[in-house]
């Protein structure tokens, strides 16, 4: 009987005021938000990546290992999302970028670097508006959440990675070396909920393909990290 991995429920951030966060990226996707008893849930679809907020008193240090692209149908569209982007509470992030570089970097309320690409980028063309989860990570991450969540490995050159949903959509893509050393815990995880099967089974494929298992995370979930140390957490259905 063929193995149904674990489906990818969100990207989690956390946040200090997860609300607000989750109004912010609501109202620049279009989505609705699903209070949750210690966040909020942005929910995704068979092509496009779900967003959960926590609550959080850690401090941001540094930039993110994963942030967000964003793209657009043409020039106009990309203004015109820069500009929603700052009335909802964005600002404008210098990270070195040059002025011939015609994507366009930005912060949300709380920090977290994300990008609006311009139009015409072949990479993230057809994957809709939540194009793509950019992380700093190694070769050998990517080709493990390439097992772990029965994406397609879409891009493997250099070192770079990328994977995509069977349905197409969201890209999740890995920078290769040099990869920026992790600095404790990370305010962004992935969140799983099982697929078919058992918890305990599924946990044992995941260690099987190069993860680390940590504790219970509470509500049956079970903490784990990847091959690059980055924490997830696996949740019953």
């Amino acid at each position: 009987m063929p193995v149904v991995p674990a489906r990818l429920l969100a990207l989690t951030l956390d946040a200090h005021d997860p609300a607000r966060l989750a109004g912010f990226w609501a109202g620049l996707l279009q989505r609705v938000v699903i209070e949750e008893p210690r966040g909020a849930l942005l929910p995704g679809t068979e092509t496009q990546v779900g967003l959960r907020f926590a609550g959080s008193g850690g401090e941001k240090v540094g930039p993110n290992r994963v942030h967000l692209h964003l793209t657009s149908t043409s020039r106009a569209a990309q203004q015109d999302t820069v500009a929603a982007a700052l009335d909802l509470g964005a600002s404008h992030l210098d990270v070195g970028q040059s002025p011939e570089e015609q994507h366009v970097v930005l912060a949300d309320p709380e920090g977290n670097e994300f990008c609006v690409i311009e139009p015409g980028n072949s990479f993230l063309a057809g994957t809709g508006l939540l194009g793509e989860l950019a992380c700093d990570g190694t070769r050998h991450v990517g080709l493990f959440w390439a097992e772990a969540l029965g994406w397609p490995l879409v891009w493997d050159e250099d070192q770079e990675t990328a994977i995509q949903s069977p349905h197409g959509g969201t890209k999740i893509a890995w920078g290769g070396p040099p990869v920026a050393p992790k600095r404790g815990r990370n305010r962004q995880r992935f969140d799983l909920i099982l697929g078919e099967g058992d918890v305990a089974t599924e946990v044992d494929r995941l260690l099987t393909l190069g993860a680390t298992r940590f504790d219970s995370a509470g509500g049956g979930a079970v903490e784990l990290a990847d091959p690059d140390g980055n924490e997830f957490s696996l949740t019953p259905r």
